[in-house]
Formats: C-alpha cells, sequence, structure tokens
C-alpha cells in the first residue's frame, strides 16, 4: 500500500540514496546543505555496504530488489512520504520506489536507467570493462580499480581528492550491475520500472562530462515520466555531489523543492 498524505504544510523529510561503490557518507555535504534549509535528512546505507572492505559472496549477490525493499521497510517508518534524492544507482532505485508510491517527489542525480533504456554507449563499456569481463562478474562483489575509477567518476574532481574519494569506495554487488546494465539477459527485470506509475515530480540532473552515465542517457528516463524536469550542468560530471560547485546544483534543487512543495528553502 502506499503511504498516506499527511497535510502539505508538513516539510517533507529527504532521504538520500547512495550509489555504486558507495556509502552514506558521500551525501554528507549535502545532508548538512539540507539540514540548514531546515530539513530533516536521512542518509540511510544500502545493505551489506556499512563497511568499506566488505567483499563476501553475500554481497555479490544482492539484487536491486533487495535493496528497494530494504529503502521500502526503511521508509515505511517515516511519518509521511518523503523527497528521495538519489545519485547514480540510488537514482534507479529512486525511481523504482516512486512507482511504489513512496516518496512525495525524487531528485535523480545522474541515475543508472531502468530496463528499456539502452545505456551501453563507448563510454559506459570503457568503465565497466574491468567489472564486465571478469568471468562471473554477475554474481560476485566488484570494484573499480583506481584508473577506471578516475575516467568514470572522478573525471571532474580535482586531483588532490581523488585518491580520498577512492578509498572510500566499497565493493559492489555483481548482480545488481547485471541488472542494470544486461536488463535484456534479465529474467527477473529487477531494473524494470513502470512509467505509468511514476506520477511525482522528477528533477533529473546530468553532468554534461559524465563517463558512466551519459548525459544523453539521463535525458532519456526524464523523457520517460510525465512529471520530470531534466537539467544538465556543463561544467559537471558523474561525481557532482562534490565537484567544485556542487553548491550551486544544491541550491538549484532547494528552489525546485520550493517550487514542488511550497516551502521556504
Amino acid at each position: 500500500m502506499p503511504l498516506p498524505y499527511t497535510d502539505a504544510s508538513s516539510h517533507p523529510p529527504i532521504v538520500f540514496i547512495h550509489g555504486m561503490w558507495c556509502g552514506p557518507e558521500v551525501f554528507d555535504p549535502y545532508r548538512q546543505f539540507f539540514t540548514e534549509r531546515g530539513y530533516h535528512c536521512y542518509t540511510p546505507a544500502l545493505r551489506l555496504h556499512e563497511m568499506r572492505d566488505n567483499e563476501s559472496t553475500t554481497l555479490g549477490q544482492l539484487s536491486l530488489r533487495d535493496y528497494a525493499a530494504d529503502l521500502e521497510a526503511f521508509i515505511r517508518t517515516l511519518p509521511q512520504p518523503p523527497v528521495l534524492i538519489g545519485h547514480s544507482m540510488g537514482g534507479l532505485l529512486a525511481q523504482m520506489l516512486c512507482a511504489r508510491q513512496l516518496a512525495a517527489s525524487a531528485v535523480l542525480l545522474c541515475p543508472a536507467s531502468p530496463a528499456g533504456v539502452h545505456a551501453l554507449t563507448p563510454a559506459v563499456v570503457r568503465s565497466f570493462f574491468g567489472v564486465m569481463t571478469r568471468w562471473g562478474f554477475w554474481k560476485k562483489p566488484n570494484k573499480l580499480s583506481p584508473a577506471a575509477a578516475r575516467y568514470a567518476l572522478f573525471n571532474r574532481l580535482p586531483d588532490d581528492r581523488v585518491n580520498p574519494a577512492y578509498q572510500q569506495m566499497r565493493f559492489e554487488s555483481g548482480r545488481a550491475a547485471f541488472e542494470i546494465g544486461f536488463w535484456l539477459l534479465d529474467r527477473n527485470n529487477a531494473s524494470r520500472v513502470d512509467e505509468h506509475k511514476v506520477m511525482q515530480p522528477l528533477l533529473v540532473i546530468s553532468g554534461a562530462d559524465d563517463h558512466i552515465t551519459p548525459a544523453a542517457i539521463n535525458k532519456k528516463v526524464a523523457t520517460r515520466y510525465a512529471n520530470a524536469e531534466y537539467r544538465c550542468y556543463p561544467d559537471h560530471a558523474h561525481w557532482l555531489i562534490a565537484e567544485p560547485g556542487w553548491q550551486s546544483i544544491a541550491a538549484d534543487i532547494a528552489g525546485w523543492l520550493e517550487q514542488k512543495h511550497g516551502k521556504n528553502t
């Protein structure tokens, strides 16, 4: 059942959903930014993402549906439907949760695409090459090499911040990567989102220089939904949550939330 909507005068909480190879701390700057503007903010860790060195077989076999089920259980403890702000794979999970009527609105930051959107561009293949060429990757934990992470994620991050960002990275589920990248072969359709059930306001944000979730693909994602707005930032890439100038993007999001929810953010 969908969450009941409460009085529109109440302030919606924000649930930040981190992406692949990440932990919740990647959203610390955003959490502080929006907390200072009066929001109750939550940054749950995806299952088995609390530790940086978790390379367990169990992690490698987790599905997107496992992540979504955990997030749904958490969201149902909140007093009202939240704003979801998801980055990368977290953006896909936000789409899945919106289709379950569990959000008031959502901001998708460089989102991974749902089933039905062909997203394997040359830049994406290069980003995932080290993962996809490992036999059995679809059931094993994986992590990008430093060189791959620099190309795929951190290409707009200052050099002195790349290594610290890499040191925070987690291992990720090979099954989840398979469900996103090879949805045509996934008999469970784990990454499928029924776009007709997503009626909430959505803001889809891209970095023009994103290699792993290219802006052109993000724009296709936005066109799937009846109430989505798309914005692309020319001087940013995939790690726009922490790249120089991230505050301007956060301020734009705050303004969009004020417009959609009638808040003085």
